[in-house]
Protein backbone atom coordinates (compact mmCIF):
# COMPACT_ATOMS: atom_id res chain seq x y z
CA UNK A 1 0.00 0.00 0.00
CA UNK A 2 1.71 3.19 -0.66
CA UNK A 3 1.99 6.06 2.17
CA UNK A 4 -0.54 8.08 0.47
CA UNK A 5 -3.34 5.10 0.15
CA UNK A 6 -5.64 5.67 3.12
CA UNK A 7 -5.94 2.69 5.69
CA UNK A 8 -6.75 2.39 9.46
CA UNK A 9 -3.97 0.53 11.07
CA UNK A 10 -4.24 1.67 14.66
CA UNK A 11 -6.80 0.97 17.52
CA UNK A 12 -7.21 3.77 19.91
CA UNK A 13 -10.19 2.72 22.12
CA UNK A 14 -12.31 -0.77 22.41
CA UNK A 15 -15.92 -0.09 24.16
CA UNK A 16 -17.06 -3.13 26.64
CA UNK A 17 -21.07 -3.32 27.84
CA UNK A 18 -21.25 -2.92 31.26
CA UNK A 19 -24.36 -3.49 33.73
CA UNK A 20 -22.55 -2.58 36.45
CA UNK A 21 -19.73 0.06 36.29
CA UNK A 22 -18.64 -0.32 39.75
CA UNK A 23 -18.44 -4.65 39.39
CA UNK A 24 -16.85 -4.06 36.52
CA UNK A 25 -14.11 -1.58 37.31
CA UNK A 26 -13.37 -4.29 40.59
CA UNK A 27 -12.68 -6.75 37.56
CA UNK A 28 -10.44 -5.05 35.27
CA UNK A 29 -8.97 -3.42 37.90
CA UNK A 30 -8.37 -5.66 41.07
CA UNK A 31 -9.03 -8.98 39.31
CA UNK A 32 -7.24 -8.79 35.92
CA UNK A 33 -5.05 -5.92 36.91
CA UNK A 34 -5.69 -3.28 34.31
CA UNK A 35 -4.09 0.25 34.45
CA UNK A 36 -7.60 1.94 35.65
CA UNK A 37 -7.47 5.81 34.16
CA UNK A 38 -10.78 7.35 35.30
CA UNK A 39 -14.41 7.25 35.53
CA UNK A 40 -17.51 8.96 34.87
CA UNK A 41 -20.70 9.15 35.34
CA UNK A 42 -22.08 5.35 33.27
CA UNK A 43 -18.39 5.07 32.22
CA UNK A 44 -14.78 3.98 33.25
CA UNK A 45 -11.40 4.01 31.48
CA UNK A 46 -8.35 1.96 31.80
CA UNK A 47 -4.86 2.32 29.39
CA UNK A 48 -3.97 -0.73 28.05
CA UNK A 49 -0.53 0.21 25.81
CA UNK A 50 -2.12 2.94 23.75
CA UNK A 51 -5.46 1.56 23.70
CA UNK A 52 -8.09 2.76 25.70
CA UNK A 53 -10.85 0.44 27.03
CA UNK A 54 -14.12 1.95 27.36
CA UNK A 55 -16.67 0.23 30.20
CA UNK A 56 -19.72 1.58 29.52
CA UNK A 57 -23.43 0.74 30.52
CA UNK A 58 -25.47 0.18 27.39
CA UNK A 59 -27.22 3.63 26.21
CA UNK A 60 -30.33 1.20 24.83
CA UNK A 61 -31.45 -1.99 23.69
CA UNK A 62 -29.32 -2.26 20.79
CA UNK A 63 -25.89 -1.80 22.90
CA UNK A 64 -26.87 -3.80 25.11
CA UNK A 65 -25.46 -7.22 24.68
CA UNK A 66 -21.61 -8.75 25.60
CA UNK A 67 -18.46 -7.27 23.28
CA UNK A 68 -16.09 -8.18 20.97
CA UNK A 69 -13.58 -10.83 22.38
CA UNK A 70 -10.36 -9.18 23.63
CA UNK A 71 -7.09 -11.27 23.16
CA UNK A 72 -4.67 -10.06 26.27
CA UNK A 73 -1.29 -10.89 25.32
CA UNK A 74 0.70 -12.65 27.93
CA UNK A 75 4.09 -14.42 28.35
CA UNK A 76 2.94 -17.07 30.00
CA UNK A 77 0.11 -18.44 30.01
CA UNK A 78 0.22 -21.15 32.60
CA UNK A 79 1.18 -18.33 34.61
CA UNK A 80 -1.64 -15.99 34.17
CA UNK A 81 -3.95 -18.47 34.16
CA UNK A 82 -2.89 -19.77 37.50
CA UNK A 83 -2.88 -16.13 38.71
CA UNK A 84 -6.22 -15.15 37.72
CA UNK A 85 -7.92 -18.24 38.90
CA UNK A 86 -6.49 -17.29 42.68
CA UNK A 87 -8.58 -14.20 42.31
CA UNK A 88 -11.69 -16.03 41.16
CA UNK A 89 -11.34 -15.85 37.28
CA UNK A 90 -13.64 -18.90 36.47
CA UNK A 91 -12.22 -20.21 33.07
CA UNK A 92 -13.95 -22.15 30.41
CA UNK A 93 -10.85 -24.43 29.98
CA UNK A 94 -7.47 -24.61 31.17
CA UNK A 95 -4.85 -22.89 28.11
CA UNK A 96 -5.12 -25.35 24.78
CA UNK A 97 -2.95 -25.39 21.90
CA UNK A 98 -4.65 -23.83 19.38
CA UNK A 99 -2.14 -23.70 16.62
CA UNK A 100 1.08 -25.18 15.67
CA UNK A 101 2.60 -22.37 13.83
CA UNK A 102 6.14 -22.58 11.78
CA UNK A 103 7.85 -20.30 14.15
CA UNK A 104 5.99 -20.65 17.17
CA UNK A 105 2.88 -22.65 19.03
CA UNK A 106 -0.59 -20.51 19.78
CA UNK A 107 -2.10 -21.18 23.32
CA UNK A 108 -5.64 -19.22 24.15
CA UNK A 109 -7.83 -19.98 27.30
CA UNK A 110 -11.09 -18.35 27.60
CA UNK A 111 -12.96 -16.93 30.27
CA UNK A 112 -15.99 -14.25 31.07
CA UNK A 113 -15.71 -10.99 32.90
CA UNK A 114 -18.35 -9.86 35.63
CA UNK A 115 -20.89 -8.81 33.17
CA UNK A 116 -20.56 -11.81 30.82
CA UNK A 117 -18.52 -10.33 28.06
CA UNK A 118 -16.17 -13.21 26.42
CA UNK A 119 -12.42 -12.70 27.06
CA UNK A 120 -9.15 -14.54 26.63
CA UNK A 121 -5.48 -14.96 27.43
CA UNK A 122 -3.41 -15.30 24.56
CA UNK A 123 0.15 -16.71 24.08
CA UNK A 124 2.55 -17.47 21.32
CA UNK A 125 5.52 -19.88 22.68
CA UNK A 126 8.42 -19.87 20.57
CA UNK A 127 10.11 -23.19 20.00
CA UNK A 128 7.54 -25.34 21.51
Amino acid sequence: MSESAFGLRELGQISMRATDIGRAVAFYRDTLGLPFLFEVPRMAFFELAGVRLMLGEPEGSEHDHPGSVLYFRVPDIERAHRELAARGVSFRERPTLIAKMPDHDLWMAFFEDSEANLLALMSEVRGG
